[in-house]
């Protein structure tokens, strides 16, 4: 190799490590997430497991970075005779693995939601055609940027489709394209979600063509107003919708129905002249499903 390139080429080697040989108990690592492993291994890909990072000192093999990795392929496969290949470095302290792995992710850019869509359509993947192909019935198309036409909250398509299914996102999109005619606010990941707790809620009892009426008379920007101001968050959207589309109505929904798959601790906040109080938006994320790498399955 030429002289001149050395200095960008890590002075490492690549060794096929039985896992039981491996130690990652140095206390720079972060505690052991099960979770994230039972999790992996569900989704098990023998394409999707990177190198393990090892410093050997002592003849110890020290894992620092990949630690998880090593875990998801011991519950897959059973064993933890179960050879992995590992990047060995045998030149570092225990200082600089510590600062390897605390600056590892310094200079790594993130996988967007909307790249990792379009990769998953380029490599067929049967749901992300589903509700790219949906959206495509509207004459609508999936972007990453903010244009007439575009649909940035992929998220938030993803987040429906799993959540409530294939009809339910195909009436969001309808309801969202005949009351506010493509208006690129209307999808918003706030405004797709509050519609879509909105038919959860009440099904066919939610009118299109009275929601159409009703909404399309309300401006985007009044309808966030009215959302931030009773919560933060979907549930605050469909509430501010909900109130909109019940004005004036002898039988309109029942709140109640809202709520009715939240649980809470905390009292709901009614609109005026409503005495119902039940539930909340409890809808946290607490998963600590994280990688080291966007490439693979490896959290250090």
């Amino acid at each position: 190799m030429n002289e001149n390139f050395n200095q960008f080429v890590p002075n490492v080697h690549f060794e096929l490590v039985p896992i039981k040989d491996l130690v990652s108990n140095q206390d720079y690592q972060r505690s052991l997430s099960m979770a994230h492993v039972k999790k992996a291994v569900e989704n098990f890909d023998l394409n999707q497991i990177n190198p393990i990072k090892v410093s050997r000192r002592n003849g110890v093999n020290y894992v620092f970075n990949g630690q998880h990795t090593a875990e998801i392929v011991v519950m897959a496969s059973g064993s933890r005779e179960t050879p992995v290949w590992c990047m060995i470095y045998d030149y570092l302290e225990y200082t600089e693995e510590a600062d390897i792995f605390a600056n590892q992710m310094t200079n790594v850019k993130p996988l967007q939601a909307y790249e990792i869509f379009n990769a998953s359509c380029e490599a067929g993947s049967s749901k992300e055609l589903m509700i790219k192909g949906l959206v495509e019935s509207y004459d609508l198309r999936i972007t990453s940027k903010t244009i007439p036409g575009g649909i940035c909250a992929v998220g938030a398509l993803i987040s429906i489709f799993d959540r409530y299914g294939y009809e339910t996102l195909d009436r969001v999109l309808h309801l969202t394209v005949i009351t506010w005619e493509g208006e690129q606010k209307s999808f918003s990941a706030n405004m797709m979600n509050g519609v879509a707790r909105l038919i959860y809620a009440y099904g066919a009892e939610l009118k299109d063509n009275i929601f159409k009426e009703k909404l399309s008379e309300i401006s985007i920007k009044e309808i966030c107003k009215i959302a931030k101001e009773r919560r933060t968050g979907s549930l605050g959207y469909a509430e501010a919708m909900l109130i909109f589309y019940s004005k004036r109505m002898k039988n309109a929904p029942h709140w109640k129905k809202l709520y009715e798959n939240k649980k809470s601790k905390t009292a709901e906040v009614m609109p005026i002249g409503s005495s119902d109080n039940d539930g909340s938006d409890s809808s946290t994320n607490n998963s600590r499903f994280t990688s080291d790498d966007n490439s693979g399955i490896q959290a250090g």
